[in-house]
């Protein structure tokens, strides 16, 4: 990769070249070129986005072209850990010039301070600022990174971004993770942002604060001008065109079979007509003999014309085919999980979680609910999950779950890197055949030698797949499913299909998410608000923002 002074800050790859180690190739030549304002790039889970994004962060090397990269970058990655004993002045690339201008201001007048400070002597002022621009202001600049939620860290690493000002940002699936308000705040400073910018999102509302579309397919990029829902329209109509021409390639393909098929029967009748001439010896034999050529001749070019204009209408209709979009979906086949409506599922009493949020009396789940956990980033609803699956211990008061669970986490870290999908989902069902396994998968998506791909390779929304397989086909099957932000990495056929599977599930159901429309189209029968106390709310009062907090 080749960095350039940012006179004129854009990207540029050219006949960019990709494949991971086992060989899966993801780019072969692709060529593509970001200028100033901002971009979507959109594309089904898969497709690339998150290894295009890498490529030019520099995070991975390619295989063949080059990525030229004017001006300085910044990069948001999707999945972001931070070394949680890390202070919020290191995360924001401060703590050196804030240590020297406290120094000063304390007396210490070596030169040394000076230097570090720079002319940036309203440092703290523009940090805090900028972070109570991002909704960040109760958060000090001595906190540790252990001490936020995951939604703040990913503002956290933003506000360091903007603090930096760099020519190139770049933001992979930015809104995961954010509360509502946290992303109104990310929202505002997406369409303050001047310089070049490519995000990659699922999320409708970030995307419709774009400039244009990078609509990324097959290995290509197809352009649009404008904003998602003007993406929407164009690929429409493009859809529509695309149909009408398989329409029409269809018909002149039965149309050509048909002249085909009477001429072929033309042809058979003039042979029979001929041999039987022949047989009745009414022409002289040499007479005969070139009649016989002459039509032979005929025959073999009247039939390469109509199998060639046969040939040309299968061409056309395979260019229409293949223009018509038919994006393969996950397919949930989730295992019968049946709950009586009045058995009881999980039990809550007096439950004191770590970080202080509680549950207080008692608050049982039963039947087969569907329940919504909602609340400001940094409220516990992660950690009031992962209490009751057991991998945090309360501080007291009880978690009891009655049914076997399932807990599919936010970060789907539940899978082994180094093992391959098929074998990660091996572990969680030993007693399953190797063909149920893969079959089970195929319904995934991994289909053939996808099942074999190492974990560590997946994208975001390949990894979440590879991960509710592995939750939905373990023994026991849960009858109790936990879902901590689901939709995070999935594209929006992923999140319809999730949304249509989850409806048939018959077990109770604990959905975190901050994306309502997605919770409401679940059929939740509750609505519960964590926000230092557990409490019932309601879908309306979610909506309306009269609950969303810090």
């Amino acid at each position: 990769m080749t960095v350039h002074p940012a006179s004129s800050p854009g990207i540029t790859c050219s006949s960019l070249s990709f494949a991971w180690p086992d060989g899966t190739p993801v780019f072969d030549g692709l060529q593509a070129a970001f200028g100033p304002g901002r971009t979507g790039l959109i594309g089904l889970n898969g497709s690339g986005k998150s290894t295009l994004v890498k490529l030019i962060a520099q995070e991975l090397a390619p295989a063949g072209g080059t990525v030229r990269v004017a001006g300085e970058i910044g990069y948001l990655p999707q999945n972001l850990i931070l070394d949680t004993t890390l202070r919020v002045e290191d995360v924001l690339g401060i703590a050196g010039t804030r240590a020297a201008l406290h120094a000063i201001e304390a007396g210490d007048v070596r030169e040394e301070h000076f230097t570090a400070v720079g002319d940036d002597w309203d440092v703290e002022e523009r940090t805090l600022a900028t972070l109570a621009g991002l909704g960040l202001d109760h958060i000090g600049l001595d906190r540790t990174v252990g001490e936020v939620s995951g939604g703040e860290s990913v503002l956290l690493r933003l506000a360091a971004l903007l603090l930096r000002r760099p020519d190139v940002l770049l933001l992979d699936e930015p809104t995961n993770n954010l509360d509502v308000p946290a992303r109104s705040r990310l929202y505002a400073a997406v369409e303050a942002w001047q310089g070049v910018m490519v995000v990659v999102s699922h999320d409708r509302e970030l995307l419709d604060r774009v400039d244009r579309i990078a609509d990324l397919r097959a290995g290509g990029i197809t352009w649009y001008g404008g904003t998602f829902s003007a993406y929407e329209e164009a690929l429409a109509a493009e859809q529509e065109a695309a149909e009408r021409l398989v329409r029409a390639a269809e018909s002149d393909l039965r149309k050509q079979k048909r002249e085909l098929a009477d001429a072929q029967v033309k042809l058979a009748r003039r042979k029979r007509y001929g041999q039987k001439m022949a047989d009745s010896k009414r022409e002289p034999k040499i007479v005969m003999g070139e009649r016989k050529r002459q039509a032979q001749v005929s025959a073999g070019k009247h039939r390469l014309l109509h199998e060639g204009r046969l040939g040309e209408a299968r061409e056309r209709l395979d260019e229409a085919v293949e223009a018509v979009r038919d994006d393969d979906e996950i397919r949930v086949d989730l295992p019968s999980t049946a709950v009586p409506p009045g058995r009881t599922v999980l039990t809550l009493r007096e439950l004191h979680l770590r970080y202080g949020a509680r549950v207080a009396g008692d608050f049982e789940l039963r039947g087969p609910e569907r329940v919504a956990l909602t609340g400001g980033n940094g409220a516990g609803k992660t950690t009031l999950l992962r209490t009751v699956a057991g991998e945090l211990a309360a501080v007291s008061g009880e978690a009891t779950a009655h049914v076997p669970l399932r807990f599919l986490p936010q970060r789907l870290d539940v899978l082994d890197e180094e093992l391959t999908v098929a074998e990660n989902v091996a572990r969680f069902a030993p007693d399953a055949t190797g063909n149920a396994v893969r079959a089970r998968l195929a319904r995934f998506l991994f289909k053939g030698s996808r099942a074999d791909r190492r974990t560590a390779t997946l994208s975001g929304g390949e990894r979440f797949r590879a991960t509710l397989a592995a939750l939905m086909l373990a023994e026991p099957a849960p009858q109790l499913l936990m879902l901590d932000e689901p939709t995070n990495n999935l594209d929006m056929a992923s999140t319809r299909q999730l949304t249509t599977a989850l409806e048939s599930y018959e077990g109770a159901l604990i959905v975190v998410s901050h994306d309502v429309n997605f919770l409401a189209s679940l059929g939740v029968t509750r609505w519960l608000r964590l926000d230092g106390e557990l409490r019932e709310t309601s879908e309306e009062e979610v909506r309306t923002g009269l609950t969303q907090g810090g």
